[in-house]
């Protein structure tokens, strides 16, 4: 029928400890929701170059808040951005931070994390509203 096996596996060492860090649930979701959230606050930060406002300045600040707050303190690459002022853009933009902030939520959410999915709501509410509103609409 079969042959036996007659060498040890490669993936199981009896005896030895792994050679690699493992990380819990809790981590993992920790450094995908922090990716995003650092996603979410380099589309911010492009559409605060373009268009400057008061809301998006205190969206970033709350945003950066968030990312070194899930990386243990490190605070967020922030980078400035020149780009040229055009309306098909700032669309593509607003539809990009939505669905960055859309991916946050979920992510938020399975970690029951409320302080970011109430920010990742709140983006994606703004965001929505600043996009045109029937390119975000369920289909």
């Amino acid at each position: 029928m079969y042959e036996p096996i007659r060498t040890k596996s490669v993936h199981t060492m009896a005896g030895t400890a792994p050679d690699f860090p493992h990380r819990s649930r809790e981590e993992e979701l920790d450094i995908q929701l922090a990716g995003h959230l650092a996603a979410l606050l380099a589309v911010t930060d492009e559409l605060r170059a373009l268009t400057p406002s008061a809301e998006l300045d205190t969206a970033a600040e709350r945003l950066a808040e968030q990312v070194a707050r899930l990386r243990g303190g490190l605070p967020p690459a922030r980078t400035s951005v020149a780009a040229a002022l055009h309306e098909p853009h700032l669309a593509a933009l607003h539809r990009r931070a939505h669905a960055l902030a859309g991916r946050a939520l979920v992510v938020a959410a399975s970690r029951a994390d409320t302080a970011a999915a109430i920010l990742a709501a709140e983006r994606m509410d703004a965001h929505a509203a600043a996009a045109d509103p029937r390119e975000l609409a369920p289909r």
